[in-house]
């Protein structure tokens, strides 16, 4: 984990309780979601900043927030990260990095006109589907990308190939997609995206163009997926389910979709334990927690408090799956970039 993620501190903990009504208890207790919070990728986008911090020296800039989370962004700004939304706001001769949403070549080519050098901090899962994009549009297939109309990796996704990709931002929009030749239709999707409403998603478009082709691999990423069946079996459970994570954050907004959609009566998205509302406990026997895979177990541990001080301090923890997956450092963190910067 980076640096901005503190020990957990220990907690009671139970194999994951079976579901039901029948299995609610009328004392208080926290149902805490396992796996949650950080994954692979941002675990490394993260620590790719605060590399850079230490190596080079602030400031550092990164195009768009590295990941989506308010803590994150404003922890690592104090530490000398600049973050900008374009990159012709960063002046030549510094360093950017990319967020691990992923870009468009055309940023890449932005970044050495303006005389930049840069540090990619796309997750691999991203580069994995953009691959796919490069892949599927040099052999001429329409794409249909599943994904939400104006998020940064569906802008990066579209721009690998823009005259073969169009958007599918869910059931709603199949209907309207058209394409060259029924035969030769590809579906990629984002990596955030709910896995049931995407499949809804797949399976309309497979009745409209019966030789869809799928991607060699689910583009949903495991930790989107492990997150969400952790959600669904503490879900049916739950009075009361308390995702943090902040709201630009898609795969945090999912889950509190699944969690209403697995039975939990209310469900609340949460940046801070400070935004919890002493009115959402009304009645609540159990509470369902979780996070987004960009939110700092601190941020949890903050709302895992805040409920203890409120007589939930029984903690039972719902594993849905183990989660080992690790990612490199970007390779530029290894070369001299304030001298290569110098020289553009």
């Amino acid at each position: 984990m980076g640096n901005m993620t503190a020990p957990t501190p220990s907690r009671p903990s139970s194999a994951a309780v079976p579901g039901g009504d029948a299995s609610r208890r009328s004392d208080k207790r926290v149902l805490l979601a396992a796996p949650r919070g950080y994954c692979a990728g941002v675990d490394r986008a993260v620590i790719a900043v605060e590399k850079a911090l230490e190596q080079y020296g602030a400031p550092v800039y990164v195009r768009h927030e590295i990941v989506h989370n308010k803590y994150v962004v404003q922890t690592l700004e104090r530490k000398g990260a600049i973050f900008v939304e374009q990159t012709e706001e960063v002046p030549p001769g510094n360093i950017v990095m990319f967020s691990a949403h992923g870009v468009a070549p055309v940023v890449h080519e932005e970044a050495k006109q303006g005389r930049l050098a840069t540090i990619d901090a796309t997750c691999p899962l991203v580069t994995k589907v953009h691959k796919e994009a490069v892949r599927y549009a040099n052999d001429d297939f329409d794409i249909l990308l599943i994904g939400h109309e104006g998020h940064e990796e569906v802008i990066g996704t579209s721009g690998e190939a823009p005259e073969h990709i169009q958007l599918v931002d869910g059931p709603k929009d199949v209907e309207k997609v058209e394409v060259r030749d029924p035969s030769k239709v590809v579906w990629l999707s984002q990596t955030t995206l709910s896995v049931d409403e995407t499949m809804e998603t797949v399976d309309a478009l497979k009745t409209k163009f019966p030789g869809l082709v799928s991607p060699p691999s689910d583009d949903i990423c495991y930790a989107t997926q492990n997150r969400q069946l952790a959600v669904k079996q503490m879900g049916a459970q739950a009075d009361l389910v308390i995702v943090v994570g902040s709201r630009n954050s898609s795969n945090s907004k999912r889950l509190v979709e699944v969690a209403l959609q697995a039975g939990a009566s209310a469900s609340y998205l949460v940046d801070f334990a400070s935004e919890i509302e002493e009115a959402w406990l009304d009645g609540v026997s159990t509470v369902g927690v979780t996070s987004g895979a960009s939110v700092p177990e601190v941020l949890v541990d903050e709302v895992l408090e805040w409920l203890a001080q409120r007589g939930y301090e029984d903690v039972e923890t719902v594993k849905a799956a183990e989660e080992s997956i690790t990612f490199s450092l970007p390779k530029e963190l290894r070369r001299d970039l304030r001298a290569e910067a110098a020289e553009l």
